[in-house]
């Protein structure tokens, strides 16, 4: 196993991050949230238990980490220009996270999460995060004067994430184009009604 030792910028410090960020969330994926261990986590990653602690404190800070940092690449926060195909467009970034092994796996975990209070304290910090990266969907439209400046932004977003949620965990049903944008057009009309 390799000691971190000291945090440097980019170089052996950030490929270190890398391989625990990696082995926490294919540990995630493959474990109950519940008999998630910094030992498996250690073991997968060939990083020291002693390490991982000193970084990143208790698992709940470590998952969080491996969740945002992974989501953050694999659903930024687009910026089209106009809120129908930023809607989309996160839609579409959504579905395609989601349609992977790693990406459903961990949103069947994070649903799981409730059976350990440490991990589903993870799971809302987690949403509260992405929440506050995405708002800016909805400050901006507000600035375009697309929404009212008194929009909801969070039940807006719900209004978008929690069906694309619904289809791939629970009706399993495909999400293609089509869907997404008469999704998004019905959000649009919810919203415009508050104008």
């Amino acid at each position: 196993m390799r000691d971190e030792g000291t945090r440097r910028p980019g170089g052996r410090s950030a490929r270190v991050r890398a391989d625990v960020l990696r082995s926490t969330l294919e540990a995630l994926a493959e474990h109950r949230p519940g008999t998630l261990t910094v030992s498996e986590i250690a073991r997968r990653s060939g990083v020291h238990a002693t390490s991982i602690q000193r970084r990143w404190g208790v698992l709940q800070n470590l998952v969080l980490d491996a969740l945002l940092t992974y989501s953050q690449e694999e659903v930024p926060t687009p910026d089209t220009g106009n809120l129908r195909d930023d809607l989309v467009a996160l839609a579409r970034l959504i579905a395609a996270y989601l349609d992977t092994p790693l990406g459903a796996a961990l949103a069947q975990a994070m649903a799981a999460a409730d059976d350990d209070l440490a991990l589903a304290d993870s799971r809302a910090q987690f949403w509260r995060a992405r929440y506050g990266a995405t708002r800016t969907i909805i400050d901006r439209a507000i600035d375009r004067h697309e929404l009212a400046a008194d929009t909801d932004r969070q039940l807006g977003l719900e209004l978008l994430v929690a069906p694309l949620h619904f289809r791939a965990l629970l009706t399993r049903q495909p999400i293609d184009e089509d869907w997404i944008e008469r999704m998004v057009d019905a959000l649009l009309r919810g919203l415009a009604q508050r104008r």
